[in-house]
This record gives C-alpha cells, structure tokens and sequence, in this order.
C-alpha cells in the first residue's frame, strides 16, 4: 500500500530491519526517527535505502537557517525520500532546507531531490497545550499559519494531524502532500496522540500518506496487522 510508511520506532538496527523485512510488500516506506537515528546514525539510513526502501527522516529539523540547510543537504546525500523540519523555524528556514535539497539532488545527479515538508503542530498537542506554551488563535488557526508558510517557502507538503487535512486542503489545494502521523487501528486507543483518526479515515479526509506506528510494529504479526489496515482502507475507499 503505497500510502501507507511504517514507523520503525525500536530501539535497534536489527529489530528495524527485520521488521522492514517482514513488511516490504504492503508498506510504501519506512519512517526513521529520533529513536533508531540516535542509537545508529546515518549508516542504518544508507542501509535501509540501499535495499530499495523509501525512507522518511523523521527528525523535524529546527535551527537557524544555515545548519538546517546543511542537515537536508546530508539527509540528500542519504538518499532518503522524504524529511521534515519544523515550520516554526520560518520562511528563511524553510526556504533553505527546500533550496539545499534540490542542490544537493541536482550536485549528486539524482532524478529528484527528497520531499522536503514541514511539521506544523505535533500531534500530541491538544488545545489547552496550544495555549499553554503561548501560540494565540487556537490550534486549527495556528495548524493553517504554518501550512501556508510551509507552501509560501515552496516546501511539497507539511506533517499534520488528519483533524487539520480539510483546512490544510481548502488553502493549499490537492498538490500540497499532507502526511498524517499516529494514526491508530480501528479498535485501538489513542495512545499519547491528542488528535488522530483511523486510517481509513485520515486517507478519506485526503491524506497522501499515513505513518503507523505502534498498531503494526507492536503486534503479535505486524504484517497481518498492516495487511488489516490497508484492507479497512480499501474497504472503505470502495464504499
């Protein structure tokens, strides 16, 4: 299932790759994050996509502009697909992480240069915490501030909660890519994820492409399990 990218959050290289292992096939790429990142570096990224995977760097760089555009420029040198920083950097920001990807893409003669999109509210975040760490206007206002930034600094898409997809589509249009984290199965709970919806929910409010953690990952089969989720979203996209 092309839409669907698997999160490898265990704490080593071998549990992530036989995981990816077991998953190639229904998964449509695999998200790195800060977990395995920190405990194997940038060598278990080379190794995954040198096995032909997708891999979305999850390490949603915030910095100033230049060490960010350093950091996307070595994450292109990995040859990843896909990597986030967070919109809250701003426009400067964000315009050099996209620039020195293409750059760096176009430096190593790739075909393309990776995704580049832009985290806007964590997931985790619920109104109250919006307002307690000083962001006015509420979370859906502040979710559609940072999305227009993210497309005025010509980024391809932004990470969002599938709450926020229908005002994100709305101001951004369908070539804008929404990719949704913490998406649960259908009979689990919410875990630490303060706004979330299904899988076959997300995709039916318009995500691109959902990231799945834990219903698969944690499971006694994660294969059956992400076999069992693209099945409900199939299910559903052909009511």
């Amino acid at each position: 299932m092309d839409q669907l990218i698997v999160a490898l959050d265990v704490d080593t290289a071998a549990d992530a790759i036989a995981l990816a292992d077991r998953l190639r096939g229904i998964a449509g790429g695999f998200k790195i994050g800060n977990r395995l990142f920190t405990s194997h570096g940038p060598s278990f990224v080379a190794d995954l996509v040198s096995r032909g995977d997708r891999v979305f760097l999850d390490l949603k760089f915030h910095d100033i502009p230049n060490t960010v555009a350093g950091a996307v420029a070595a994450a292109t040198r990995l040859g990843v697909w896909m990597v986030n920083v967070h919109a809250s950097g701003g426009l400067d920001m964000m315009r050099a992480a996209r620039e020195a990807a293409v750059t760096e893409a176009s430096r190593l003669s790739h075909p393309e240069p990776p995704l580049v999109i832009a985290v806007t509210v964590l997931t985790s975040l619920s109104a109250s915490a919006i307002e307690q760490i000083g962001m006015a206007g509420g979370l859906p206002k502040q979710v559609e501030r940072l999305a227009a930034l993210a497309r005025q600094a010509g980024l391809d898409g932004v990470v969002a909660s599938p709450q926020e997809i229908g005002l994100i589509r709305a101001q951004s249009g369908r070539d804008f890519q929404i990719v949704t984290p913490g998406i649960r199965g259908a009979a689990d709970s919410k875990g630490d994820q303060s706004r979330t919806l299904s899988a076959p929910e997300a995709l039916a409010a318009g995500a691109n492409y959902i990231v799945v953690g834990r219903p698969i990952i944690g499971a006694a089969d994660p294969r059956r399990a992400a076999e069992t989720i693209a099945a409900e979203c199939r299910a559903a996209a052909a009511r």
